[in-house]
């Protein structure tokens, strides 16, 4: 943390990797939803992700990597049956729905309600700090969404804009709710999720008369689970570590223009004025997120607990012996007091006034 820019690395690199990895996901969905029954694909995509996350899993158990991460504790159940109800379940029918009804690269781009429905969420929910830049870039995002579904003479909210829009706000919840989950070992807690909510709407899915499609789509559909879904996850509760939730939000508003770009190589989606300015608009609002620097003399009071950690100016208590890092045990923070560029982290979670 002595670093001027050590308060970007690598919370924003690992916002941004999620962003990526997700916004990629939306059209290779969009494509197999020409074969897969919507509800189905929602469920093998997350599946995809649990079983590919469970491998991760097993295979650092092996290289002797599995006490790096702080395990689940049994306090943190009740959010887990949480996120995977909101995110995992109900967030991906209401996506999957809506792109049926809107084109790939619309969609995408109004997926960029969900860095503002988990900001907003952060700002007068959970009270994290949110200062005038991030509002504005929020705003700019505002202005694009909604540019983006001007017909000219009002909104032109279809049923699947309603639809996605539904999805973001329910993930907004979700991010929220995954920050109580951030000192926990990511990859173990994205598992859990995708298997659990994908064997939840495979289940569903069956049931009502959905066909699993041939191996091949099947095994498409899991890989770009696993990415855009499992790793993608597992990347954003390491940012929500290191950065909050709106920031961490913010900077995750780059999926819908990785999805665009990659609609319309896909689709042969037409690029217009009006989709142009309001990819310009929230391009803007991006790049306010990413200029921000948050600097002030700050007090840590005491706290313990338990998370993967290096020994730096925030972490310095002693061991009876040598150690690896990263590493994880619970430990205590003495109180402090000193300045130096910082994001709302497990160790900066401060009040402002």
């Amino acid at each position: 943390m002595s670093s001027d820019h050590s308060h970007l690395w690598p919370g924003v690199p690992l916002a941004l990797g999620s962003a990526v990895l997700f916004g990629a996901s939306t059209p290779l969905s969009k494509l197999l939803l020409g074969t897969i029954d919507p509800w189905l694909l929602a469920g093998m995509l997350y599946l995809g992700a649990g079983i590919g996350l469970a491998i991760v899993h097993r295979a650092r158990a092996l290289v002797g990597l599995d006490g790096v991460e702080a395990p689940l504790a049994r306090t943190d159940i009740p959010w887990l049956i949480a996120v995977i109800l909101f995110g995992g379940v109900v967030g991906p029918l209401l996506l999957m729905f809506g792109l049926l009804q809107t084109t790939a690269a619309s969609g995408s781009l109004l997926l960029n309600l969900e860095g503002l429905a988990t900001m907003a969420i952060a700002w007068l929910v959970f009270r994290e700090n949110v200062d005038r830049r991030l509002l504005l870039g929020a705003a700019a995002i505002l202005c694009g969404a909604v540019l983006l579904s001007w017909n000219g003479a009002g909104l032109s909210l279809d049923r699947g804009s309603l639809l996605i829009a539904g999805a973001c706000l329910t993930w907004g919840i979700d991010n929220n709710l995954t920050r109580k989950l951030s000192s926990a070992d990511p990859v173990q807690i994205a598992m859990i999720k995708g298997l659990a909510a994908g064997t939840t709407n495979l289940v569903l899915a069956l049931s009502l008369g959905a066909s699993l499609p041939p191996f091949g789509l099947t095994a498409g559909a899991a890989l770009v689970g696993f990415l855009g879904v499992g790793i993608s996850l597992v990347f954003f509760m390491l940012g929500l570590r290191h950065l909050g939730t709106a920031r961490t939000g913010a900077y995750f508003s780059l999926a819908p223009f990785i999805g665009a770009l990659l609609s319309i190589a896909l689709f042969r989606d037409a690029v217009t004025p009006q989709f142009l300015s309001a990819g310009l608009l929230m391009a803007f609002g991006l790049w306010l997120h990413l200029a921000e620097r948050h600097d002030h003399e700050h007090s840590h009071e005491a706290l313990e607990h338990d998370h993967t950690h290096i020994h730096d100016e925030h972490h310095t208590h002693s061991h009876d012996g040598p150690v690896n890092e990263p590493h994880s045990h619970w430990h205590r923070h003495e109180p402090m007091r000193h300045k130096h560029p910082h994001y709302p982290d497990l160790h900066h979670r401060h009040s402002h006034r």
